[in-house]
């Protein structure tokens, strides 16, 4: 049985933690026992904080115990700057209790009867445990820190109460705790080389599906942001495929011609070429189209949009206009450190939101530069590609060759050309002591096209193509050659006669 077969309706509690919900398929249940465990300063207190406050928004209640953790008057001071805290929710709807000096006297057995007396009187809807590591601590016993759990999870039914214990990352790989509670989320905080990223698994998750597997996640001024894993999220796109028959325009007419009236719709094509050729040009030529019916997307990460305006207006394109009009924007993601799953979900946002249609990615190797995990690029751009295609958007990539003069053409994503349905490439080519821009198409899936090597030219009206390597050899080496003419027999000479 699949887990989205397991899955039934029940209430749930939604965290407000932007992705998280999603990776929860819509929060946490009520009535249940949640353990977050992690490592300090792996992000705990904010999250738990911000369920809170999100809780006490919707009109829940919630005590928050506290055991041998920072002063609340500390704990407070650190969430204030955080623009989820709201100090009018503090004490009405969110209360600190801090139960050490009971666990101390009173034993884990004090500890259960303060918690209960004390949700009670508050009609805590939330109650958090933080410092579980701590009663775990204290007990004289495996068995006895088992009933601690057990109670807590008695109390939940009786008062319909939902209920989180923090704790730090156990060394066991499985604690007597895990196997009684009803959900486990982890944080942690990695190291790949000299990077750092936040990550967040759900380990366990009693009566529902989730998105397994590590989550990217940052801690901003809004506290923690969850960015769901792409290949995980869209697994199967959201919709039916359209899969219309008719087609783009590439901005540039002789192009179309090549490939008999433009670009399939809501298909994806992928331009390869050195430095210089020409990239970027191609793709602004194709950005040119959009309009009311079809608007563009710009998404970037190397040459900055006022740079990208001024190269348009450069070639008679007229960006500017379309851009006051609302048919066109630009998104710029400098390469630094990046999170791959949050580019994702941006790009996938913004095209929903603005309605996309025309999309240009100028620099695929920025997707693969942001990965923390590089071999996941393949099937990254699998699931976003797919989910694109049902969205009836073109895409158009661009992706640079290391190669200039080259003979061998080594393609910088493995098994991209599976990935796409349209492959174009861009080369330098040298005739006659001369360089050229030539341009082929490769590829063009369930469609004929123009497979002529044609000469293209970057002047001030855009790019031109021509007939140029009619009749040449080697071209696609980078060195041309034109073959050699006999020499021309002159006027009232005999042909030679062969032995």
């Amino acid at each position: 049985m699949s887990e989205s077969n397991m899955e039934r309706p029940q209430d749930r509690i939604p965290t407000g933690v932007p992705g998280l919900d999603t990776v929860l398929h819509g929060g946490l249940l009520r009535r249940g026992v949640y353990m977050l465990q992690g490592r300090p300063g792996a992000g705990k207190t904010i999250l738990t904080n911000q369920m809170c406050f999100h809780h006490a928004a919707r009109g829940g209640r919630v005590l928050y115990a506290t055991l041998l953790a920072e002063t609340h008057e500390r704990l407070l001071f650190n969430l204030e700057p955080l623009t989820f805290f709201d100090t009018s929710r503090i004490p009405e709807q969110i209360s600190y209790l801090s139960a050490f000096a009971t666990l101390e006297q009173g034993g884990l057995k004090g500890l259960v009867e303060v918690l209960r007396r004390e949700a009670r009187a508050r009609q805590a809807t939330l109650l958090v445990v933080d410092g579980l590591v701590t009663v775990e601590e204290s007990a004289q016993s495996k068995r006895d820190f088992k009933r601690f759990i057990h109670e807590l999870q008695i109390h939940a039914n009786l008062v319909d109460c939902t209920i989180l214990v923090l704790t730090s990352s156990s060394e066991e790989p499985v604690g007597p705790e895990h196997t009684m509670v009803d959900g486990v989320i982890e944080l942690a905080d990695n190291r790949w080389g000299r990077r750092a990223e936040r990550e967040l698994e759900v380990k366990k998750f009693r009566g529902s599906g989730y998105l397994r597997g590590g989550h990217a996640f940052q801690i901003t001024h809004d506290g923690i942001v969850v960015f769901p894993r792409i290949e995980a999220l869209l697994q199967d796109p959201s919709r039916e495929d359209p899969c219309k028959a008719n087609r783009v325009s590439t901005g540039i007419a002789q192009l179309d011609t090549m490939l008999h009236a433009g670009l399939p719709c809501a298909s994806t094509s992928v331009l390869f070429g050195p430095t210089g050729a020409g990239k970027t040009t191609f793709g602004l030529h194709f950005l040119n189209e959009c309009g009311k019916e079809e608007p563009g997307l710009l998404f970037g990460f190397y040459e900055t949009p006022p740079r990208l305006l001024l190269k348009a207006r450069a070639l008679g394109l007229d960006l500017d206009k379309k851009q006051k009009q609302g048919v066109f924007d630009m998104l710029w993601h400098p390469p630094t450190e990046r999170i791959l799953d949050a580019l994702g979900n941006k790009l996938l946002e913004t095209v929903r939101e603005r309605g996309v249609k025309r999309l240009f990615v100028d620099g695929v190797e920025g997707f693969r530069q942001s990965a923390a995990h590089p071999e996941r690029i393949s099937h990254f751009l699998a699931a976003l590609n797919n989910e694109l295609r049902v969205l009836g958007v073109t895409t158009l990539y661009t992706s640079e060759l290391q190669e200039m003069y080259s003979q061998e053409v080594r393609l910088p994503i493995s098994g991209i050309s599976s990935l796409v349905e349209n492959i174009f490439f861009l080369r330098f080519v040298e005739l006659h002591s001369k360089l050229h821009r030539m341009l082929s198409v490769v590829k063009m899936r369930d469609s004929d096209y123009d497979s002529s090597l044609q000469e293209y030219r970057i002047t001030s009206r855009g790019i031109a193509l021509a007939d140029t390597f009619q009749g040449a050899q080697s071209v696609l080496s980078g060195d041309a050659k034109k073959p050699a003419t006999p020499p021309r027999r002159k006027k009232g000479l005999p042909k030679k006669r062969s032995r």
